[in-house]
């Protein structure tokens, strides 16, 4: 047992301490010793403006546009002009629109991809954490509105920069390239036996179409040497099928056909997209983009032909009967073309489907096969008997070309051994 006196010791111990003013808290880390919007901006923006490597805009865009492109040496100017350009929300600065389009592109998972992620996450945390303390900063939200011409903005417009989007130039692939592939006979599709047999021959360079579709096709030409950026009318992709290069398949293409035009199109519009050629919304292609083209291995036989069709460049448009307003079609539902071989007196050629953008034809035909019902159709058949395509590979064959037309019911089915044949003989004008 302890000691009166002690007991009493330890008493005054606790009471002296019970009324000791409680120790002060360590204090939080002042609101001043926070990086400043200027530090941050210094830090982590500033060597994006700087860095010769391109943005991860590169993701999605060929050309027209980097983030350095939004970014001006001094940070007050560049929060001004991304405020006053509507790319930067004050109140909700994690939702800002140049956010947003820095985060474009980050759900594809394919292995181009990987190469942009790091670059997009560094430039996302960066931008991010630089606005949310501008748009805190009641000085910086006070900024004067910058002029105009000081506002740091791509140099091409809109339209030129929404053109020379990936996706943009897949779909035009898609429809020029991609659609014309069943004129090559399967001799470069991947995975079919006759082209096993020239892979085996010439190497794997003979598959260029490749099994996985037109996006893995374009990734490989584009790595290729097939397409010749600098002068695109002496690509191998374009002069093979003319066989102006020896080319094992011989001629498939001549100069103004329906193959040759679609292809070349798209490799100058390429060629012009990476070498950032354009410059204004008025010299983008004209072409209307409200028709998509499918390919397809329904064959179209034209026989005995006559002798002024002979090593004639040879052109059908296809157009289907409706029968709900007992009419036909006022645009083609098909077209295909080629030269009359006249010795043989005959004219085949795989068919292109047609069909409008967004319509439901299209919905169907771009989910499944696409492929004609069977029914009632008319073929109009064009001959340029005065070579006016040779003369100008641009040039459209018209009223002056029509040698006539035929009507026929076809269930038009697929395979170069199920051909819809039609007596040249009945094409009467």
């Amino acid at each position: 047992m302890l000691k009166r006196s002690t007991q009493t010791s330890m008493l005054l111990l606790v009471v002296a301490a019970a009324l000791s003013p409680s120790p002060r808290p360590r204090p939080a880390a002042a609101a001043e010793d926070a990086p400043t919007p200027k530090e941050v901006f210094e830090r982590r923006i500033l060597p994006i403006l700087k860095s010769p490597n391109p943005s991860s805009c590169t993701q999605c865009h060929l050309a027209g546009v980097d983030l350095k492109n939004y970014l001006l040496p001094s940070h007050e100017d560049t929060f001004a002009s991304l405020r006053d350009q509507g790319l930067i929300d004050l109140d909700r600065p994690e939702r800002s629109k140049i956010l947003a389009l820095i985060k474009m592109g980050e759900d594809d998972k394919g292995k181009s991809s990987l190469v942009h992620q790091k670059t997009r996450k560094a430039e996302l945390e960066a931008l991010a954490d630089w606005i949310k303390r501008s748009a805190a900063d009641p000085q910086m939200r006070k900024l004067p509105k910058l002029a105009a011409e000081k506002q740091a903005k791509p140099a091409r417009p809109n339209e030129v920069i929404r053109h020379a989007r990936k996706d943009r130039l897949l779909e035009s692939f898609t429809n020029n390239v991609w659609s014309m592939r069943f004129r090559c006979m399967n001799c470069h599709t991947e995975g079919n036996p006759q082209n096993d047999k020239l892979v085996k021959e010439h190497g794997e360079r003979v598959a260029w179409f490749k099994a996985a579709g037109p996006e893995a096709t374009l990734d490989y030409l584009r790595s290729s040497k097939l397409i010749d950026v600098k002068d695109p009318e002496k690509s191998l992709l374009l002069r093979k099928p003319l066989n102006e290069v020896k080319h094992g398949g011989g001629v498939k293409f001549v100069k103004g056909d329906q193959g040759y035009k679609a292809m070349r199109a798209f490799l100058e519009d390429y060629a012009r997209i990476v070498n950032d050629k354009y410059a204004e919304a008025k010299d983008l292609p004209k072409g209307n983009g409200k028709t998509i083209s499918y390919g397809t291995e329904s064959w179209l036989k034209l026989a005995n032909t006559p002798d002024d069709w002979a090593d004639r460049y040879l052109q059908v448009s296809i157009y289907a009967y409706d029968e709900k307003k007992k009419e036909w079609e006022a645009e083609p539902v098909a077209t295909t073309d080629r030269v009359v071989w006249g010795k043989g007196k005959l004219w085949q050629h795989t068919l292109t489907l047609l069909a409008e953008k967004g319509s439901e034809r299209a919905r169907a035909w771009s989910k499944g096969t696409p492929s004609l019902p069977r029914g009632r159709y008319l073929i109009k058949v064009y001959v340029d008997k005065e070579g006016r395509l040779a003369k100008d590979w641009r040039a459209n064959l018209g009223a002056d070309e029509l040698v006539g037309e035929v009507e026929v019911r076809a269930a038009w089915p697929a395979g170069y051994g199920n051909m819809t044949v039609v007596e040249a003989a009945k094409v009467k004008k």
